[in-house]
């Protein structure tokens, strides 16, 4: 698997990639197709799965460099988004999913940049959806069997609020927590993985077209300066996937801890 290429020798010259270079089906049609995303994810749990059980099935006090490795992802998750942000009487309960959700998007966001995928899988929307779904329902779920659903969405709407606001902040209320949250949680994932993803494309098919078919030597040494410009992306770009798993866990944490607080 490869980049896609987009750039053209034709009379019309370099065309720029769009978001038809996300549409990738490895076999099947419409919606039944098995496309190189779905790959890349059944491609991640394999990896994932063997690298814990490599790492941690002969556990040492004084670990090895990949136990290591591994109980550095682990605490990262563990004490700065789950004890941190949750609390010290609740998350452990919760620190297997904000770890398989934070391990699962960061595999998935590198592969955007690691050969031979070079494809961000959180660049389609089921993706981040399906996990925002899941936190979607985890925190409410959480929230109504502590206090019960009449008291939980009592509890959404701030105390001591005149009758007539009211009006207007019962559906802002609601809409943030069961319309707002979800789609700005999926959707930040996912716009951060497309746009970078098409912009490394652009960068690395327009240097391509530039050093290879414009018959120029002024060009040619435009393309090779986009090429640089792709290496500095592709390292930014490795900050922002690892930044985007962080927030999300993040983020599911902070909504879980709201679900938990006294007020619900």
């Amino acid at each position: 698997m490869s980049v896609t290429l987009v750039a053209s020798a034709s009379g019309d010259g370099f065309v720029a990639p769009g978001p038809e270079i996300f549409w990738q089906p490895w076999f099947g049609s419409g919606q039944w197709a098995v496309t190189r995303p779905m790959v890349a994810m059944g491609l991640s749990v394999v990896l994932i799965a063997a690298w814990l059980l490599l790492t941690t099935r002969r556990q040492a006090v004084v670990p090895g460099r990949a136990q290591f490795y591994t109980e550095q992802v682990y605490g990262l998750v563990r004490n700065s988004v789950a004890r941190d942000v949750i609390g010290s009487h609740d998350f452990l309960k919760f620190v297997p999913l904000l770890f398989t959700m934070f391990v699962l998007i960061l595999v998935n966001n590198l592969f955007g940049v690691i050969p031979p995928v070079q494809y961000p899988t959180m660049s389609r929307i089921g993706f981040p959806i399906a996990l925002t779904l899941v936190v979607f329902a985890v925190y409410h779920v959480v929230g109504i069997r502590r206090v019960g659903l009449g008291r939980y969405l009592k509890n959404m709407i701030p105390a001591g609020v005149p009758g007539w606001v009211l009006v207007l902040l019962v559906p802002l209320e609601y809409a943030q927590y069961f319309l707002i949250r979800p789609v700005t949680l999926a959707l930040r994932l996912f716009g951060n993985m497309f746009a970078g993803h098409i912009l490394l494309v652009l960068l690395i098919t327009g240097g391509e077209y530039l050093v290879l078919s414009s018959g120029s030597i002024p060009l040619a040494g435009a393309g090779i300066i986009t090429w640089l410009m792709a290496f500095v992306m592709t390292i930014f770009e490795l900050l922002v996937e690892f930044l985007q798993a962080y927030i999300f866990v993040l983020l599911a944490a902070l909504y879980i801890a709201g679900s938990l607080a006294d007020e619900h």
